[in-house]
């Protein structure tokens, strides 16, 4: 199957990734251009804005995306399970090395999580809103009451986005904070006005995640400042690209030839950082994309058998 799946009509597809910026947006518009190249003439293919949370559940549902991007797969992976993914399918997984950290002011009388319910008439917390979308704030707000901490007596610095809130710990205005991307360099700068200390979330808290098809991971010791040990955390990886059960064989099966046979000209794109420090972990693996948290499009699944781990020539993407 070395050929492109051949598409014998003009198609029109959805993409939905995220606020426009970052790296669902990116996939977005690689997985575009690689079907546009493959496309009969009059074939359109546009990139909507979203969150990359809940939303792009409801927009797969409602017909405005045909293909939509989310994260981590560890949440697409709990919906599954509990039934909240009915009619719904994945084309792959674009792997990203993530974990939900919690951070705090190295002065703060704690050593755990649930030792912040002590004194959380100090505490500012950084991190997302748990508005039924987000799915920062859905884990962080979930995992606080698993352990014993109630958000209702916290005071909170929200934002849809990581960087606002990170900047806002590191500026000292947050003595609390709970967030991902934890390979961007804004956290390597979030001690740059006090001491930080790292909290583990507990055995309790991500037993019960883990309960719902949740897993932890962990943050090795030197990878983030001051991080002395390792660090049990809930794992944040991945980025899940998801589509309807009911997406039309050949543009499933042509998405997912393209991100497989064109999975350098994204990797390029991230050549110039540090592999563990890469908002996309590369080299991409088939074997690693097909391991999806929904089952696979069949004609996506069929892709992927009929290709392995077949080795790609250099082409020179753009980005290289």
């Amino acid at each position: 199957m070395s050929e492109a799946p051949a598409l014998s009509r003009p198609v029109t597809v959805h993409l939905r990734g995220d606020w426009g910026q970052a790296n669902m947006h990116r996939i977005c518009g690689w997985i575009a251009q690689e079907m546009l190249d493959r496309a009969p003439e009059g074939s359109r293919f546009a990139i909507w804005s979203g969150r990359g949370g809940f939303d792009q559940f409801e927009a797969l549902r409602a017909g405005e995306a045909d293909i939509a991007i989310a994260t981590p797969t560890a949440a697409m992976r709990m919906l599954h399970r509990a039934g909240n993914a009915k009619g719904l399918a994945a084309l792959g997984v674009v792997g990203q090395r993530d974990r939900l950290v919690v951070a705090v002011d190295a002065a703060l009388p704690v050593t755990t999580v649930a030792d912040l319910a002590a004194v959380a008439d100090q505490l500012t917390v950084a991190t997302s809103p748990d508005d039924g979308v987000n799915l920062i704030g859905y884990a962080a707000h979930k995992a606080l009451r698993l352990a014993g901490v109630d958000p209702e007596k916290l005071s909170f610095y929200y934002h849809e986005r990581p960087f606002p809130p990170v900047a806002r710990f590191a500026a000292g205005e947050a003595n609390v904070l709970i967030h991902e991307a934890v390979m961007t360099p804004a956290w390597q700068r979030i001690d740059r006005v006090r001491p930080v200390r790292y909290l583990p979330w507990g055995d309790a808290v991500l037993d019960a995640f883990a309960a719902e098809g949740w897993q932890d991971a962990v943050v090795e010791a030197g990878y983030l400042p001051g991080l002395t040990e390792d660090l049990r955390t809930l794992d944040f990886s991945d980025f899940a690209v998801l589509c309807r059960e009911d997406l039309d064989d050949d543009v499933a099966a042509l998405a997912t030839w393209c991100m497989v046979m064109a999975r350098r000209a994204l990797e390029a794109q991230y050549a110039h950082l540090p592999a563990d420090h890469s908002p996309v972990t590369y080299p991409l693996v088939p074997a690693d994309m097909a391991a999806t948290p929904l089952p696979l499009h069949p004609a996506a699944a069929r892709v992927y058998e009929a290709l392995g781990d077949r080795e790609l020539a250099d082409d020179a993407p753009i980005w290289k």
